[in-house]
């Protein structure tokens, strides 16, 4: 098929075009670079700079048979900041993406949604009936997204697919996270590790959990990639598919940190400050319908294999060794 991918410069969004491609898949990768490092992109890849909700241009590189859209603002906190700009962005762009690619003849949509749409009152583990009730302009944004493919789909115009993944990690030889700034916990701990912030902050260690910290499932990035090629096959024998991405297994802040100094033998410093508004204490996914409809078997999202990943590919890595 020939595949536009969105975001294509991203963490997520890059390691997908690499598979694609492995897969025998004609891919453009469109990318506004305003978070993506053009590196990421796999050279194989027909490499376009520009916003998805550049209507002229997205028009000029069709048609397409598929889209996976991963661009977008992806960090909670400043969405509560700037809630316009998570709306302008995720979804005014999103749907000038989809209407431009619809009149050209589209016929399957994998969206990079995120289980933000469940918000922070979650009974683990969650599946995909569970209430959504987003608790940031962030989430709220993807579940918008969510439910206006619904309508399409409804009327016939596409085959979409949303993923509703939680916490992305790991890296691969090529691909690992470069977030601008960095907000995830495992590549914070690996910085603190590599010596390149004094320490790591834990933000509260009163939740209802055995060691007081949030729990988290984790989920490699390359098994992330693998559920959104697996997708865009399944879009042929379904219309809609609303999908949870996770392994089922959830770790604690302190566990992550704790495989992370196992991993980079590195006793960094750990400092606790506030909890942060509207962080769930646990949330951990039931991933039994991607499994069945998709026949998706995460491979590497163990999480010593995730941290090992991540830190095989940290820019940080050499110099600890000298030490």
């Amino acid at each position: 098929m020939r595949v536009l991918v969105t975001g294509a410069a991203g963490f997520i969004g890059s390691t997908t075009t690499e598979l694609l491609l492995d897969e025998g898949h004609e891919v453009v990768a469109l990318d506004s670079l305003a978070s993506g490092v053009r590196d990421n992109v796999p050279t194989r890849a027909s490499f376009v700079e520009g916003d998805c909700g550049d209507v002229a241009l997205v028009a000029s590189l069709g048609p397409f048979e598929a889209c996976v859209h991963f661009a977008g603002r992806i960090e909670p906190g400043a969405s509560m900041d700037n809630p316009e700009v998570f709306f302008a962005n995720n979804v005014g762009a999103t749907f000038r993406l989809v209407e431009t690619l619809v009149a050209g003849g589209l016929e399957r949509f994998v969206f990079s949604s995120s289980c933000a749409v469940y918000g922070d009152r979650v009974t683990p583990p969650i599946d995909e009936d569970h209430p959504v009730a987003p608790h940031s302009p962030y989430g709220q944004s993807k579940l918008m997204v969510e439910e206006g493919l619904g309508w399409l789909v409804s009327r016939g115009r596409l085959r979409a697919a949303a993923l509703r993944y939680f916490n992305a990690a790991g890296a691969t030889a090529l691909h690992r996270e470069r977030h601008r700034p960095e907000i995830h916990l495992i590549p914070l701990a690996l910085d603190a590790a590599a010596g390149l912030r004094p320490y790591f902050e834990i933000f509260g260690e009163d939740y209802p959990t055995p060691d007081g910290t949030c729990i988290r499932d984790y989920v490699h990035v390359s098994d992330l990639a693998s559920a959104h090629v697996l997708a865009l096959g399944a879009l042929r024998d379904n219309e809609r598919l609303t999908l949870n991405l996770g392994t089922g297994a959830g770790h604690s802040n302190r566990e992550v940190l704790a495989a992370t100094r196992r991993v980079t033998g590195v006793d960094f410093e750990v400092r606790v400050g506030p909890r942060r508004p509207g962080d769930p204490a646990i949330a951990v996914a039931d991933n039994a319908r991607a499994l069945s409809v998709l026949g998706w078997r995460p491979q590497f999202s163990q999480l010593d294999t995730m941290v090992a990943d991540a830190w095989e590919a940290h820019p940080g890595r050499s110099a600890t060794e000298c030490l």
